[in-house]
């Protein structure tokens, strides 16, 4: 990309901070059910499958869009895509506020994930072109620590709202606050110019730069990382995200402030994490230490907490946050293959690379969410204690993670 697509330093700064509200707005809805789990449960009788597939919903929402979404953003740009999508995102919010059934709540919810399905993709799209390529990693760490930032804003302080002015109010006033979002976006993001086209390029290698997910498909180190993109990464913001408050409520014995309380700490630390991972990474980057060299040291820490929290169940009560803040931390190391994914192909391919490696991630949310639902509930109804189908729960998430890497693995070893 020539260095006219760049943006100056001010510009950059005003373009990251807009598109990092919409952000942190999406992951504080994406989260937020964690922290509102005890009252829905409460308020609308619902079981763990039910749970997992409200959670779900968002993510199923989400996934649906992410294939025609990175066409949309490398033919029209970020700006015209995320304020669309985000208009969407207010009706999806206000729809929850007011929905008086499980199946108002899912079909909104579902509105939300569509609506927000933009709110990542569109920054790494437009940093891909924007960013010079020594900040781009920085960007996207930065990005992320912002969406941690929402992660924390769901915790405690929606534990503290819901007292005093009940969930509903609450999404109406995410709705308001998102379409102030769309409206920045829509006045400060630059403008969207298509590539130049090379007028000597040949019949046979035009399409491939204009349409079409075949390249993305195709490619080795794509497919390697599918698993862990599924499995890896979807299952850490699945975790994070919905399982994690409940595992603490009905294993470690928590009350629901107390597992607020675990969350957001938990959130603080995965923020930090972000946070050191946008500091670092350009300076291990000039030592050639890259994303694959830390993405096979740092997955098999993360599966130590995973297993230790599955193998230990109530006996580790007063261990339970750190072991999970243990492991939603040491995760993140699968988020640094989301940049790598984008600056393996072509820049006029990085809206769907991005959309497809995201495409698997949130399938991997969604089916890890209500998957473990499932998994709970069939276990109790094989007669299992409630304790103990929670831990077998996450046994299996646990051998489902360690074959994605063991995958992973083989792959770079051929």
């Amino acid at each position: 990309m020539p260095d006219s697509a760049r943006l100056t330093q001010s510009r950059a700064v005003i373009t990251f901070a807009v598109l990092a509200l919409a952000y942190f707005l999406s992951t504080l809805i994406r989260a937020i059910t964690a922290t509102l789990a005890p009252t829905l449960v409460q308020e609308l009788t619902l079981n763990a499958a039910d749970l997992g597939l409200l959670a779900g919903g968002y993510f199923l929402g989400f996934s649906i869009t992410q294939l025609p979404l990175g066409t949309w953003l490398d033919r029209y740009g970020p700006k015209r895509v995320e304020t669309t999508f985000l208009l969407i995102a207010v009706l999806g919010c206000a729809a929850f506020s007011m929905a008086q059934s499980f199946t108002g709540l899912l079909l909104a919810r579902v509105l939300c994930g569509v609506g927000v399905s933009a709110c990542l993709m569109a920054p790494l799209t437009g940093y891909r072109r924007w960013y010079a390529p020594a900040t781009l990693m920085r960007a996207n760490s930065w990005m992320l620590m912002v969406g941690a930032l929402g992660a924390v804003a769901s915790t405690l302080p929606v534990q503290w709202l819901v007292p005093l002015m009940g969930w509903r109010p609450i999404f109406m006033l995410l709705a308001a606050t998102m379409g102030l979002a769309a409206l920045l976006i829509a006045w400060q993001l630059p403008a969207w110019k298509l590539p130049t086209l090379n007028l000597e390029a040949t019949v046979e290698t035009a399409p491939r730069s204009s349409s079409g997910y075949s390249e993305i498909w195709r490619s080795p180190y794509f497919r390697s990382l599918m698993p862990l993109a599924f499995l890896g990464y979807g299952g850490m913001v699945a975790m994070q995200t919905l399982w994690v408050t409940p595992w603490m409520v009905h294993v470690a014995g928590f009350s629901p402030a107390q597992a607020a309380t675990g969350l957001f700490w938990i959130s603080i630390a995965m923020l930090v994490t972000y946070w050191v991972w946008g500091l670092v990474n350009p300076l291990l980057a000039r030592r050639g230490i890259h994303a694959d060299w830390l993405i096979l040291r740092g997955i098999p820490l993360s599966m130590v907490p995973v297993m230790a929290v599955a193998y230990l169940g109530d006996r580790a009560v007063d261990a339970a946050p750190w072991l999970l803040g243990s492991y939603c931390v040491l995760a993140t190391v699968n988020s640094l293959a989301q940049p790598a994914v984008g600056v393996s192909f072509r820049s006029e391919l990085a809206g769907r690379a991005l959309s497809a490696y995201n495409l698997v991630v949130f399938c991997g949310v969604f089916a890890v969410q209500w998957g473990i639902g499932l998994t709970i509930d069939g276990f109790r109804a094989l007669g299992w204690a409630e304790v103990a189908a929670y831990q077998g729960a996450w046994s299996v998430y646990a051998m489902g993670y360690l074959a994605a890497y063991l995958y992973f693995y083989s792959a770079k070893k051929t």
